[in-house]
């Protein structure tokens, strides 16, 4: 995200291009969200097992962060303002960034 566009430019690429931008970025920082949450969870099952043997705290380990990714997506989400975006940006979003066309189709 280091491209930086004008804005003041209303025509309508350059407002697609504005939309795909902040909608990849709303993406990338409910990612983080979503790995932290995890681990979080995760710790703090391994902190609440305290009193058991390691093979307990083991068993539970991959449910809760699995689960833990989950509920760190959805966090995510409602902390970037992601769960409220149109589906048309989040779409833009889930185009690759660099696409070459060749002639011959």
């Amino acid at each position: 995200l280091s491209k930086k566009y004008d804005p003041d430019d209303k025509s309508e690429a350059g407002v697609i291009v504005q939309k795909r931008q902040e909608s990849v970025r709303k993406a990338v920082v409910s990612t983080n969200f979503m790995w932290g949450t995890a681990g979080t969870m995760s710790g703090l099952t391994w902190w609440s097992f305290r009193r058991y043997n390691y093979q307990a705290r083991l068993v539970a380990l991959p449910f809760i962060f699995y689960g833990g990714t989950f509920v760190g997506r959805m966090v995510g989400d409602m902390v970037t303002g992601r769960n409220a975006e149109f589906g048309r940006d989040r779409f833009l979003a889930s185009l690759p960034a660099k696409v070459y066309y060749s002639t011959s189709a």
